[in-house]
């Protein structure tokens, strides 16, 4: 086939154009902006655009399908134009299900975990010698791509419950149709799409009660909001909960019986993931104790309380958390595993939540678990967002913390850092984005 992807500098979207063109199919692409991994992925499979920017010329009759990234927008030249010439359109999630509607679907849904709880089936089944497709919104060790797509019979999805694309504006997991599906917990996120809580919950609740009656939904017994939705499903449902544990030596081991699973993670949050996975494993037939054996090496994913090395051998973690749930979790793990340390937690404000002062009443508490806690607030972030900037009182009041330090600029956050600086500390460092570009090795490493 011939296709063609609008806004292929994304995540998965990149990643998919490669996976397609590995597949035999002549794929182009543009957008107007590519920043790296995925500008030298493309670039060295020879799918780097020539000319950053849209161009009607891009599109022609001998295109079968365009695939449609959230990036662009509905006006877009070249969507246009394949709308004229009534070239099929797809979002991602839409085409992954045409080429997924025949396999075995394990979709993964929720505010958090997501991507952790994938990435953990899909080691599994690989330590296990299972055939599998997948699609993940993070880099794995041992996965080359972060989509494939064979005559597997089993697929393993992300469910994202943002929008699908500029002209389809319904969460992606929608499209998935799932036999055996997580939901891992529902916290408000997304504003920018889901600007009440109750139309962000309706999202969750109709993926739920939309499943097949012989699907199975696995879902986290202790969230309020899934036991309410609970009650609308059609589907058989599992509940789970925290496994036994317990932490020696900085190190966490589950408990199973009289058996003990010495683990490469840690982290409440991350235990009631793995629970998670192993039911959804159970479903396809997968015996626990063969789970427990093959997760034990599961080193988790890029930036999810991702090891920062070092020459001095500081702990340092990098972490995706931005939301007020992701960073509550994160915090609690650092601090349950490295119990006799300081915790020097700094969180970025870079999201569009996050970056939404009507919104930031929502982290209320969520950084006293730090004995260091640290906003840093890019005037860069805010103004691509272009959102006002947001007073220091404003935040201290939003995260009910008087003694949390602010920074603006890579400069004023080193300068708080190096009065606590101490080898014998835990840092953790919080955020969707870069910290304006700021090297923590090189902080680290002095």
């Amino acid at each position: 086939m011939n296709l063609h992807f609008i806004a292929i500098g994304g995540a998965i979207m990149h990643n998919l154009a490669i996976c397609l063109k590995h597949l035999g199919h002549n794929v182009t692409g543009s957008d107007d902006i590519i920043f790296d991994p995925a500008k030298q992925n493309l670039e060295k499979e020879g799918l780097l655009p020539k000319k950053i920017g849209f161009d009607s010329a891009h599109i022609s009759e001998n295109i079968d399908a365009i695939i449609l990234g959230m990036h662009a927008k509905q006006d877009n030249i070249e969507l246009k134009k394949a709308q004229d010439l009534g070239i099929k359109i797809y979002s991602f999630p839409e085409f992954i299900y045409e080429q997924a509607k025949n396999k075995k679907r394990i979709v993964v849904a929720g505010s958090h975990g997501k991507t952790t709880t994938t990435a953990m089936i899909m080691h599994v089944m690989r330590e296990l010698d299972f055939d599998f497709d997948y699609l993940v919104g993070s880099s794995l060790a041992g996965f080359d791509l972060s989509v494939k797509i064979s005559d597997a019979p089993y697929i393993v999805l992300e469910g994202d419950e943002y929008l699908s694309s500029p002209i389809e504006m319904t969460s992606k997991f929608h499209y998935y149709h799932p036999d055996v599906a997580i939901i891992t917990g529902v916290a408000w996120d997304h504003v920018n799409v889901f600007p009440t809580w109750e139309g962000y919950v309706k999202t969750f609740d109709d993926f739920l009660k939309n499943m097949n009656p012989e699907a199975i939904a696995i879902l986290f017994k202790k969230d309020e909001t899934l036991q309410k939705i609970a009650k609308n499903a059609r589907c058989s449902l599992r509940f789970y909960d925290t496994p036994s544990y317990l932490i020696e030596d900085e190190q966490t081991k589950l408990v199973v019986g009289n058996k003990t699973y010495a683990l490469a993670i840690f982290g409440k949050h991350n235990l009631e993931n793995l629970e998670a996975a192993r039911l959804a494993c159970e479903a396809i037939g997968i015996a626990s104790a063969d789970f427990y054996e093959a997760i034990s090496s599961f080193k988790g994913t890029a930036k999810r309380l991702e090891p920062i090395e070092n020459k001095q051998q500081i702990i340092a973690f990098r972490d995706f958390a931005h939301s007020p749930s992701k960073l509550d979790a994160t915090l609690k793990s650092v601090r349950e595993q490295f119990a006799d340390k300081k915790l020097i937690a700094c969180m970025e404000l870079h999201t569009f939540s996050s970056t939404d002062k009507a919104f930031l009443e929502q982290y209320k508490d969520s950084m006293q678990g730090a004995d260091l806690a640290i906003i840093y607030m890019s005037a860069k972030a805010f103004e691509i967002k272009r959102k006002e900037p947001i007073l220091d009182e404003t935040i201290r009041q939003a995260f009910h913390q008087e003694n949390i330090k602010i920074a603006r600029t890579p400069e004023e956050l080193i300068k708080i850092l190096n009065k606590e600086f101490s080898k014998e500390a835990v840092f953790l460092l919080m955020s969707s984005g870069s910290f304006d570009g700021l090297d923590w090795k090189q902080f680290l490493n002095q």
